[in-house]
């Protein structure tokens, strides 16, 4: 168990480096840190680090540190025991403020940290503009005239801003080494701030290269200049490269191409690779710095995740449910734990070699140690390709079985989702956003089979669906439902079935559908192809930590051999090009990458040679169906066709049902379900009643999602 006091200490520690990086940001275009910041260059300059690692240890590191801390804080924050805690001001701050069917479900953090990012723009922009029009003087030397100016200037200022949106744009996006778990924000949230930040960024982009053309163009200067690469300072030609490769990346990235032509969208959006570079070429490597963290973690993000996918598991065995959904269950280490709504990213090479979806996890890891189980709906051509491969396995002998290899990243649990602390649950799902649900509900009735206290008194499950045979999704909780004692979890369970006017009561229903599901089982062999997980995040902590000194190492390395002498020595116009500095800090920061890679290779190594003996049995035990008990009651639980559930009548009578004075409720399903939902949350935090009692209950809003 972790001392209480070092968690607050590295919280405190995290929160002082985030202040000096905002701080950073803040202050650089202000000419106070201009004349300052010229001055510490040239000091720096004569050391063996040079301005090199002046840049670095100011403008990277800050966030490099929070990165290495935040995995410590995570590592050692597992290790301590959940309690329940009282409903806060600042969790109060996680309900939804804005509903609107573009913008999505926006919380008040949400919403005030979107509100400083813009008044933070807002300032960067005023106070460059202001002290460059405040000096025209240089108009003679560039020959423009007033107007030409101010554009060239509001053009170039644009880019700045562009460079803020760059610096951001990959650490939504990181997974093993993601600091927005710190902030306590889901990986699948966080993908919603990657896609403002990039279309802000080819927005200013647009603006930065477009008002240049305009003024070339005027000039006529546009032949001359579009295609030229400078010796020193900003080379024109790798910027449009730059612009150009942008707006390729965002077009294929719009919504009507990526949902219908996904590959498109997937080897298009590699093209960050040229991006990045040009980007360097064109800003400068002091420039660099400041966006260099977000890219050097999401390297060694892209990096760690490669090696953790590349031993190949199997599938053990896989069950088919009569609504096109297919139960798989892939062979884990039991040492492999993870948090209810974890998330996977699965590959299968006979499908696409390198295509990778994510899935939610169906089970929980306290109860099935030895396997892990996802549910897929097969709407899509990835997911009809992989139904017909277990399809085609139906009725297949034994001998005649083919070994189905996936990889497998993560999995990637949630940021901050403590169920258990809520005095009761009600959960909403539509479809297949049952499966979080499912981990949740096996997670809580081990907690309460184990003995545990503090848990919530009352679950309702609210489960939508188009058609009747949707039910059989529920089949993992079918024992919670059959066998509910008062010691035991008590869950209501309400479905309603949309598309269908009248059908058979919940109890036939189950039995129904239930045994219509089909089992392939392919095998045990496969237990020796376990998934192992990610790295121990003290030891991902460790690789930043050593790939970060072996790229400023390797920097101040080429510097001193090639670059050092030569820029004291040689007059100003025979200085090395600003684009071999650039090829430097490409070489350091694959050379930091590699070793990097390599440290993981070993940890992964290592990890594998101390596998535990796989337990065949172990998988066999997981095949059994569950069959419907003739003796069980299901009264209590209901069942309604034709029409979907009145949320306002179920949020007025839940309280009163359950008692409890702090309610989770988790929705995961169709967006405009999200929205009904989040709409009497937030109600409620207003301080509407709802026919709720004298002691009014408070309502957190929690939205699951896994469609990236």
């Amino acid at each position: 168990m972790a001392n209480p006091s070092l968690l607050v200490f590295l919280k405190l520690v995290m929160v002082l480096l985030c202040a000096v990086w905002v701080s950073l940001w803040v202050l650089k275009p202000t000419q106070v840190w201009t004349r300052k910041w010229k001055q510490a260059e040239e000091s720096a300059a004569s050391t063996v680090f040079g301005y090199n690692g002046l840049d670095f240890a100011v403008y990277t590191f800050p966030l490099i540190a929070f990165a290495i801390i935040g995995s410590i804080y995570l590592g050692l924050k597992q290790k301590e025991p959940r309690s329940r805690q009282a409903t806060s001001p600042v969790k109060a701050l996680s309900n939804p403020l804005i509903i609107n069917s573009y913008l999505g479900i926006l919380s008040v953090i949400e919403v005030l940290a979107v509100s400083l990012f813009i008044l933070f723009l807002a300032w960067t922009f005023y106070t460059h503009i202001s002290n460059d029009f405040r000096k025209i003087t240089p108009i003679k030397n560039l020959k423009l005239n007033k107007w030409q100016y101010k554009v060239l200037k509001v053009s170039t200022r644009s880019g700045l801003l562009a460079e803020a949106c760059v610096a951001l744009l990959l650490l939504p996006i990181l997974r093993g080494l993601a600091i927005f778990r710190v902030l306590g924000i889901q990986f699948e949230a966080s993908v919603k701030y990657h896609v403002w930040l990039g279309t802000t960024m080819i927005l200013f982009s647009t603006l930065h290269g477009a008002g240049t053309f305009l003024v070339w163009g005027v000039k006529h200067q546009i032949p001359d200049k579009m295609w030229r690469w400078q010796k020193t300072g900003r080379i024109y030609l790798a910027g449009e490269v730059g612009l150009v490769t942008g707006l390729v990346i965002w077009i294929t990235s719009l919504p009507q191409i990526r949902r219908k032509k996904f590959e498109i969208f997937y080897y298009t959006h590699h093209l960050y690779i040229v991006f990045l570079v040009f980007f360097l070429f064109h800003c400068g490597d002091r420039h660099f710095y400041m966006v260099f963290p977000g890219i050097f973690l999401f390297a060694l993000d892209k990096l760690l995740r490669v090696v953790q996918s590349r031993p190949e598991t199997c599938l053990v065995s896989a069950r088919v449910f009569p609504c096109k959904a297919i139960e798989l269950v892939l062979p884990k280490d039991p040492r492999l734990k993870y948090a209810p709504t974890s998330v996977i990213f699965m590959k299968m090479p006979s499908i696409s070699k390198l295509q990778w979806h994510s899935f939610s996890i169906s089970s929980s890891s306290s109860v099935d140690e030895h396997t892990l189980s996802v549910i897929i709906k097969c709407e899509g051509g990835w997911t009809n390709s992989l139904y017909n491969i277990v399809k085609t396995e139906l009725g297949s002998d034994a001998d005649q079985m083919k070994r189905v290899p996936v990889a497998i990243e993560g999995p990637y649990g949630p940021a901050s989702l403590d169920f258990l602390r809520y005095d009761s649950l009600l959960l909403v799902a539509g479809g297949i956003g049952i499966t979080p649900f499912l981990s949740i509900l096996q997670e809580i009735n081990f907690a309460l089979s184990s003995g545990k206290k503090r848990l919530p008194a009352q679950i309702q499950l609210i489960y939508v669906v188009k058609k009747s045979q949707d039910v059989c999704l529920l089949d993992s909780v079918l024992p919670i439902l059959l066998n509910q004692r008062a010691e035991q979890l008590h869950l209501k369970l309400k479905v309603f079935v949309t598309r269908e006017q009248s059908g058979a009561p919940i109890r036939e229903l189950l039995m129904n559908e239930f045994s219509k599901v089909e089992t392939v089982n392919f095998g045990t062999q496969c237990s020796g192809y376990a998934i192992h997980g990610l790295e121990n995040l003290l030891w991902l902590a460790a690789i930043v930590g050593f790939s970060s000194i072996v790229f400023l190492v390797a920097l101040c390395c080429f510097n001193q051999a090639f670059l050092h002498d030569t820029a004291k020595k040689a007059p100003k116009q025979k200085q090395n090009p600003s684009s071999v500095t650039d090829l430097f800090l490409i070489c350091s920061f694959i050379i930091a990458i590699m070793c990097g890679t390599i440290m993981a290779v070993f940890l992964r190594w290592r990890k594998l040679k101390k596998e535990l003996p796989p337990s065949p049995q172990k998988y066999v035990k997981e095949l059994k169906p569950i069959s419907v008990e003739t003796s069980c009651d299901l009264k209590e639980h209901e069942i309604h066709f034709g029409r979907r559930p009145n949320f306002q009548g179920i949020f007025s009578k839940f309280p009163n049902e359950t008692g409890g004075s702090d309610i989770g409720v988790l929705v995961c399903g169709p967006e405009a379900m999200k929205e009904s939902v989040a709409s009497l949350c937030q109600m409620n935090a207003q301080g509407i009643r709802m026919g709720a009692p004298r002691k009014k209950p408070y309502f957190n809003f929690h939205s699951l999602n896994f469609s990236l």
